[in-house]
């Protein structure tokens, strides 16, 4: 999983990064501080991990990971190239998610690229940008199937969608789920678009804004559930400042520093929590003494995919899938145990693997 961090310049997106990453990107108080990406992987914090290394005293734990990529900050303009704005923006195509981060606080000796703070503003200026580099690349495509249409049947079908989805994204809207038949957007997740991507909005508050939304939080989440279509968003609020904290400790400080805030979840578990739910992920989990291990696949993935994570052969090669759930799995102590119980199951080809399921793949090459 790739999820690109975006926003305009001193909102706060590269502390984020920094925090979520610990990977020291540059951050400044001046636009453009960032030009090329950074790009940091995360391990995807996971305590069944520990719990299944215990029972099966592992050799070693490989949780599964994300890629976070911050791009430099967008200003009014960039689909233009101003700023190095087209740059940025070939960024952001290769990314599964974005996670767009709004400042939503108050501080003199923070500069705002557009002299004022209104996380509206803001919003609206990074979702148009997104939008013109769209109908830009949307238009070149445009052009491109009205030739291959004069010789295609598909082709000119295919011209009819991407100008419904012009007409859409001219509106200033992003297209749900249901404008499109799944046919329709096999077709349309071809193009590459910017705007069709989930999206994660963060709140970037200051501490004393943590616990109840100010002012410029609850215009944001109106307007974001109220004015913005399409299915895959969410938003967050976090303090990049207390990010930055909590980056600097161990687990169990960390713990204890949620704890003294009274905060259940650190902002990259939040990140990640949501991540999971708007990209449609699930997590399974393989563990031996060789190895404790998480993969992460699609929901709806068959069982011999789900090996294919794993090594090409397996699914090449895929017999049947032995499946217990975690928490059957725990509550059985043992493998030996969770086979002798009866929880452990064969599941052949056409099983969707679950999140939370403990595999064991039978195979033959």
């Amino acid at each position: 999983m790739k999820i690109g961090i975006v926003g305009l310049p001193n909102v706060g997106k590269s502390t984020i990064f920094n925090a979520l990453t610990k990977a020291g990107a540059e951050s400044a108080n001046y636009p453009f501080c960032t030009i090329d990406p950074n790009i940091g992987i995360v391990s995807v914090p996971d305590p069944r991990l520990a719990v299944l290394d215990k029972m099966y005293t592992s050799k070693k734990v490989v949780p599964t990971t994300i890629e976070f990529v911050d791009i430099a900050g967008l200003v009014r303009g960039a689909s233009k190239g101003e700023g190095l704005g087209n740059k940025f923006l070939s960024h952001i195509r290769e990314v599964d998610a974005i996670v767009h981060v709004v400042r939503c606080f108050e501080d003199e000796n923070v500069v705002h690229v557009e002299g004022k703070i209104d996380p509206i503003d803001d919003l609206e200026t990074i979702n148009l940008e997104l939008i013109f580099a769209d109908l830009e690349m949307l238009d070149r495509r445009i052009e491109k199937n009205k030739k291959l249409a004069k010789t295609n049947i598909q082709e000119k079908t295919n011209v009819e969608i991407a100008m419904r989805l012009r007409e859409l994204l001219e509106s200033g809207k992003m297209p749900n789920d249901d404008d499109f038949t799944p046919e329709e957007w096999e077709f349309i997740n071809t193009i590459q678009l910017i705007s069709i991507k989930p999206v994660l909005y963060i709140a970037n508050v200051s501490e004393d804004d943590l616990h109840e939304d100010n002012d410029m939080v609850k215009r944001l989440k109106a307007a974001i559930f109220e004015n913005y279509s399409g299915n895959h968003k969410d938003i967050i609020k976090i303090s990049a400042k207390i990010e930055e904290e909590i980056a600097q400790f161990d687990d169990e400080e960390k713990a204890e520093f949620l704890a003294d805030l009274g905060l259940e979840a650190s902002g990259l578990d939040q990140v990640i929590s949501v991540g999971y739910k708007l990209l449609g992920l699930v997590t399974f989990l393989t563990a031996g003494p060789d190895e404790c291990r998480a993969w992460t696949v699609t929901a709806g993935t068959k069982a011999p995919q789900a090996a294919g994570k794993i090594h090409s052969d397996i699914e090449r090669g895929f017999i049947r899938a032995e499946i217990t759930s975690y928490d059957q799995l725990i509550e059985a102590g043992s493998d030996v145990k969770a086979k002798e119980l009866g929880v452990t199951r064969i599941e052949g080809k056409d099983y969707v693997m679950v999140d939370g399921d403990v595999t064991f793949f039978r195979f033959n090459v």
